[in-house]
This record gives structure tokens, sequence and C-alpha cells, in this order.
């Protein structure tokens, strides 16, 4: 396993559309699928989408244990909303793409999926609170979609200039 570097705005792979995996889940998507776990254990975050670490497929992996409990690691292949309910649910987003960023993103409280877990299994379940939450963040990746992109076009902007600003900062610092 090794840790990816991640990738934040402005990079422009953000804004791609992820593929399908073809040929089901293999040693080298299980691979992949470790080195995100590992990568997203370490910034800390709960998700990550593998556009994040720069790779067009569409992967994510996820963890939604709280701290001191025991990690709950959840590995999702082509994923797929094929259902959601009308009730929406406020929540304050972040993103290891974006920074020290936070802002509230209104999504389906419910939602339904369809994906191939990491041994290749299919499951269809139904999602809801941080789950739903988390699952509709990270397939926004999926589609070239930052949880900024939800906000007013003052608030995006606003979000990138700040990141850009400490991505220069942490630059310089480690130049001297």
């Amino acid at each position: 396993m090794a840790i990816r570097e991640i990738l934040t705005v402005p990079d422009p792979r953000l804004k791609e559309v992820s593929k399908p995996v073809e040929g089901g889940v293999t040693d080298e998507i299980r691979a992949l699928m470790d080195d995100m776990l590992e990568t997203m254990y370490d910034a800390p975050g709960i998700g990550l989408a593998a556009i994040q670490i720069g790779v067009p497929l569409r992967v994510i992996v996820m963890d939604l244990a709280k701290e001191g409990e025991e990690p709950e690691p959840k590995y999702f292949v082509n994923p797929e909303i094929v259902e959601t309910i009308e009730e929406t649910l406020p929540y304050e987003e972040g993103c290891l793409s974006v920074p020290d960023i936070f802002d509230e993103v209104e999504r389906p409280a419910r939602c339904r999926i369809q994906y191939l877990d990491y041994d290749g299994f299919k499951v269809d379940e139904w999602c809801e609170g941080l789950y739903a939450v988390c699952i509709q963040h990270e397939m926004d990746h999926l589609e070239g979609t930052l949880f900024i992109d939800h906000l007013s076009r003052l608030k995006r902007q606003r979000a990138i200039d700040k990141v850009k600003k400490a991505t220069k900062r942490k630059i310089r610092e480690d130049v001297s």
C-alpha cells in the first residue's frame, strides 16, 4: 500500500468524468482501493474518489467510523445511484481536494445505490444520513463535480482562491 498525492482545486483533472472499471474487480483495482484507503486515512478524511488521486476510474473508498471506533472501510466499484427520495438533508461538507473549506450542501436524505464491493460482489442498498451525504459527495467526483460547485459562484470562487493562496504559502514555506 502507498499514500498517494491528493489533487486540490483548481487542478483540471478534478473536472474529468471518470470511466467505468472494465473487467470487474481485479487485484489491480483492489491495490488501487488499498492505496486510496491508506491515503484517505492519512489525510484524514472519510471518503475518497479515485479521480482525487489522479486516476479517472469509477472507484470510491469510505469509512464513516468515528475516532476511537474500529475502522469500517467500504469499497465501491462502478457505483450508481438508482433512486433517491424527495426529502433533502442539509449537511456541512468539506473535501480533501478543497482543504479547509466547509459549507452547507443540500442533498437527498436517502438514496439507493448499486455497486461492486472489494470482492467483486454486486451490492444493492439504501443509504441515509451521513452515509447518503458522503456517497453522493463522492459520486459527484466521478462526474467531475466538487461540493463547491453546489455553492454560489461567489462562494465557489472564494474557496478556490483561498486554497490557491494556502498552496502558494505552503510552497514558499517548503522552499525556505
